[in-house]
């Protein structure tokens, strides 16, 4: 009574219900299948694998609630892999077949209020419980439908948590510290799971509590330890296709809130316009993060995000030498996250360019100078 038969007799009668049913609802039809001559351990046994099967994420619940997993990536039902701090490692989970991988995507898509079918092939949405969902059906994916699930672990960690960790090597921590205080314009940048939003939420939690800080975000990933933070949250379109917020409107709506630091979870979009003329207009302070390899190339990544948006080469290298004033860069390494260098932007003709004031090798830094005088309220 508790074996594959009972989780297909729950699937077929969930066939006829909610396209997303709840954990409860789960719960309770699988305790009405197994009827009253199962015990309470076979019971609770099967619940929870129909849980997982049939409102949860199936085979890779378990991978998503082991501690340290950020990422779990399915390529087909017998590749699995998982990251859960050392970088990329095969799991020993397997789907019986491309059909039920796909069965999961569309139902994942479902419960994030996503279509998911062979006119909507891909789908790049939040889930109910923060973590991030992207899929691909075939035949757009060659080998099937591939899975990506990013696990955002809201916890709040500060400076010193973060320095005991090793993400802040030498000086770079009474140097973050500075930074914040001096109410400079800066940037988190750093590839993808360098730590960027970890270091940020941290940086936040050192702003004086008397100032309103209002982030924008595309998911709710900062958790700031301070009293007064306003959290924006954009939002994907209906199955209608209407009803979009995006970066860009939250950006401005945040203007209007009477903001003491202006936040942008991840710059990535035609919003590093709003941004940059936020920064211009009087709101010190403000910042986000980026993706960027280093930061030299921060310039060109804000310039192809700016020419997308409609500015023009000129204006975005103008715009940033005024409004943008430190970049702080991570890196990940073996499995270890740490501050790897503080910049400073610096016009070079009409374009800018970011000079190194800080990195953890020791090596000099023709930046120094003028890093020291933003931190100590100095202004060129």
């Amino acid at each position: 009574m508790t074996g594959p038969p009972l989780v297909e007799r729950v699937r077929a009668r969930l066939a006829t219900g909610p396209a997303s049913p709840s954990r409860s609802a789960v719960a309770a039809l699988v305790r009405e299948e197994a009827g009253s001559l199962a015990g309470d351990a076979t019971v609770l046994s099967a619940v929870r694998a129909a849980v997982d099967e049939l409102a949860g994420a199936g085979p890779l619940e378990e991978l998503l609630r082991a501690p340290g997993t950020s990422d779990v990536l399915v390529n087909g039902p017998d590749e699995v892999w998982v990251d859960r701090g050392a970088g990329l490692e095969r799991a020993a989970v397997r789907f019986p077949d491309d059909d039920a991988v796909r069965r999961l995507a569309v139902r994942l898509a479902a419960a994030a209020g996503r279509r998911l079918d062979d006119a909507a092939p891909w789908v790049d949405a939040g889930l109910p419980d923060g973590t991030r969902l992207h899929a691909v059906l075939s035949p757009v994916s060659a080998r099937g439908t591939c899975l990506s699930l990013r696990v955002l672990r809201r916890c709040s960690l500060g400076l010193d948590d973060l320095a005991a960790r090793g993400t802040l090597p030498g000086e770079s921590a009474a140097l973050l510290r500075a930074l914040v205080a001096a109410r400079p314009a800066f940037l988190v940048t750093g590839g993808t799971g360098s730590g960027k939003t970890t270091l940020l939420s941290a940086l936040l939690g050192l702003v004086d509590r008397g100032e309103r800080i209002v982030l924008c975000e595309d998911a709710p990933e900062l958790t700031p330890d301070h009293p007064h933070v306003v959290g924006l949250v954009t939002r994907p379109p209906n199955v209608e296709g209407v009803g979009a917020v995006g970066l860009r409107d939250l950006v401005r709506q945040a203007l209007r809130m009477r903001p003491d630091r202006l936040v942008v979870g991840e710059v990535r979009g035609a919003e590093v316009t709003d941004l940059l003329a936020a920064l211009n207009t009087g709101h010190d302070g403000g910042c986000g993060t980026l993706h960027a390899n280093r930061p030299a190339e921060v310039p060109a990544r804000l310039e192809a995000l700016g020419v997308a948006a409609g500015l023009d080469r000129a204006a975005v290298h103008s715009q940033t030498a005024a409004a943008l004033a430190v970049v702080v860069h991570l890196r990940r390494t073996a499995g270890v996250r740490r501050v790897s260098e503080i910049g400073v932007v610096r016009r070079a003709g009409d374009l800018v360019g970011v000079e190194p004031a800080w990195r953890a090798d020791g090596a000099a830094c023709p930046g120094r100078g003028r890093l020291e005088q933003l931190l100590t309220g100095g202004r060129p």
